[in-house]
């Protein structure tokens, strides 16, 4: 299996978000995120106006979602059914917040994915990133998304330079990924499923599934 299919299909379940078609409709996912602006304008005008709300231009807001008064809501955004936007959440658009999900106080999220059931719940960066099902960022974690030198963001996997051909792309995590405090997550990351990310962690490239992240040089098997 080449380092591309190895990204690509070692992730998701893309039957945990509403983003599925978009997600299916490209051979990578990170090909996805200069896609998710026009992808919520148009999916929102089609959500049952039984489950969804429409709060302001492009914004969509399931009636069983918690958004607390202080969160600041921009559009295009689709908020879906019990999710949580707590105290001072600022959501900057072209974010997609899943079933069950929290997006928590003082988190910054924009063109962004959270499948159902991620929690980014404290002082929280996400930006130009994939989470995917019930994945969790702890306190202060970054998804750095724009490289020094501004160039195009690679991913590295195995001594290997996969081109994204993005220039804004933070962190791809797999369904199930535990971070820890206080992680930065840099351009290009990608974390495989059921992984752990050590805390004060600086993460860089490609993480495999079923791994825990010690430090740059350090990634054990789980067994």
């Amino acid at each position: 299996m080449s380092n591309e299919n190895l990204l690509a299909d070692n992730l998701f379940d893309y039957s945990k978000t509403i983003a599925k078609p978009l997600l299916e409709s490209v051979d990578y996912p990170w090909e996805a995120l200069p896609k998710i602006k026009d992808f919520i304008i148009e999916l929102g005008k089609t959500l049952d106006p039984e489950i969804y709300e429409q709060r302001g231009e492009n914004i969509w807001v399931a009636k069983s979602a918690t958004v607390f008064p202080s969160a600041y809501l921009g559009g295009p955004l689709i908020i879906c059914e019990n999710a949580e936007v707590r105290h001072c959440a600022f959501i900057r658009g072209s974010a997609i917040v899943g079933k069950g999900a929290v997006v928590g106080n003082s988190t910054e999220l924009k063109n962004s994915i959270l499948f159902d059931g991620v929690q980014v719940p404290h002082y929280n960066y996400i930006g130009d990133s994939i989470l995917g099902y019930k994945a969790h960022t702890g306190a202060g974690t970054i998804t750095s998304n724009l490289k020094s030198d501004k160039s195009l963001v690679t991913v590295l996997c195995d001594d290997d330079k996969i081109e994204t051909g993005v220039k804004k792309f933070g962190a791809m995590l797999g369904d199930y990924v535990e971070v820890g405090c206080n992680s930065v997550l840099n351009p290009g990351s990608v974390v495989g499923r059921n992984t752990n990310v050590y805390p004060l962690s600086f993460v860089r490239g490609y993480v495999p599934e079923n791994s825990i992240y010690k430090r740059l040089g350090e990634i054990a098997e789980k067994i």
